[in-house]
Formats: structure tokens, sequence, C-alpha cells
């Protein structure tokens, strides 16, 4: 059974000066990278895929170097579009999400609702999957992404997931059915919890 294996970026250097779809993985980010490579091992990967995003290029890469595979980026795994958005504080950032996700038709927060993020994200994984004749993938990506397609072939409350998700975590699915295999919410549990 081949597996897709769906991972949030390891940690980023905040900037409130930047866009966050700008920032790049700080040192702590670098060094989580290696050692989520070693996790992701485990799964004996084929191909790799990142966002456009550095700090999802910068974790791929070195997720990439250390398994001795090769990273393609693609376009359409990047985070929910808030390059409109200032930096926020985060109790107002949460707040907001929470309105993105409870809203999913709205545009309540950046420039793409929830369905359309989760529409441009799903169609890009569903043909990223199709190119790749039953390998093991993986796809560096982004939380609130990530979370809207998980939440929605698993039956998951998505805001109480998204927060859960540490920097970097992961999910693991079968390929083609989508099925949910395992959850690993932070690259301090060894071992991903079954859902």
């Amino acid at each position: 059974m081949p597996l897709l294996v769906l991972v949030k970026h390891a940690l980023s250097q905040i900037d409130p000066k930047v866009p966050a779809n700008q920032w790049r993985l700080s040192e702590k980010g670098q060094h989580l990278s290696h050692m989520l490579a070693q996790q992701l091992a485990q799964y004996e990967l084929d191909l790799i895929f990142s966002s456009v995003e550095p700090k999802a290029i910068e974790t791929a890469r070195i997720v990439a170097t250390t398994l001795e595979k090769r990273i393609k980026v693609v376009e359409g795994l990047h985070e929910h579009d808030r390059s409109n958005v200032r930096f926020l504080e985060k109790k107002t950032f949460e707040a907001s999400v929470a309105r993105f996700f409870n809203q999913p038709d709205l545009l309540t927060f950046g420039n793409e609702t929830a369905n359309q993020a989760h529409h441009r994200f799903s169609r890009v994984v569903t043909e990223t999957i199709k190119k790749c004749d039953n390998k093991n993938i993986a796809l560096i990506t982004h939380g609130t992404v990530l979370t809207l397609f998980v939440s929605r072939l698993a039956g998951i409350e998505p805001f109480a997931f998204w927060k859960d998700l540490d920097l970097p975590s992961w999910v693991v699915l079968s390929q083609p059915d989508l099925e949910l295999v395992s959850v690993c919410k932070s690259i301090n549990h060894l071992n991903p919890e079954e859902e």
C-alpha cells in the first residue's frame, strides 16, 4: 500500500516586518528538519514535494538531502493566502483562523475562503498522486491547508486539530483511498499516534 505523507514544515524565524509566506526556517527549525528526516525514513519515501514558500522548501531540502531523495517544488501546495494580512498577535491570529474554519464559504481572513484554499490544495494533491504511479510520497506544506484537507477526509474538527499540529508534524494517508493511517502532532513524539 503506497503512502502519502503530508508534512507541516519545521519552525520558521518569525519576522513581523516580513509576510509569513516569505519566512525562512529558524536555526531550531533547521535542526528539527534533520530530526524530521530521521522520522520520515520509516515511510521509505520515493519522492518529496514542497510548496513554493521558503520555509517549506528549506524543510524539504534538509529532509531530501538526509534521505538522499530528490525534491520538486509544486505550485498550489502553499498556505492559505493571507498575504494581505499584517502580523497578528497569537490570540488575534488564532481567533481569525477559527473564523476561517467555522465560516468556510466566507472571506473572513486573507485572500481565500477555506473552501477555495481546500479546493486548490486538494486538486494539487490529487494531481500529484496521479503522476507518482503508486509511489510513497511526502508533500511538505503548511498547517492550515493540511488541516483543511485532513479534517474533511477524516471528519475531524479542524480548529482543534490545527492547534495541535506542531512545527514540524505530519499525517500519513494510504493511497489511493486517502484513508487516515496515523498522525504525529509533534517531532517530540517518537512514534506517531494511531488515530
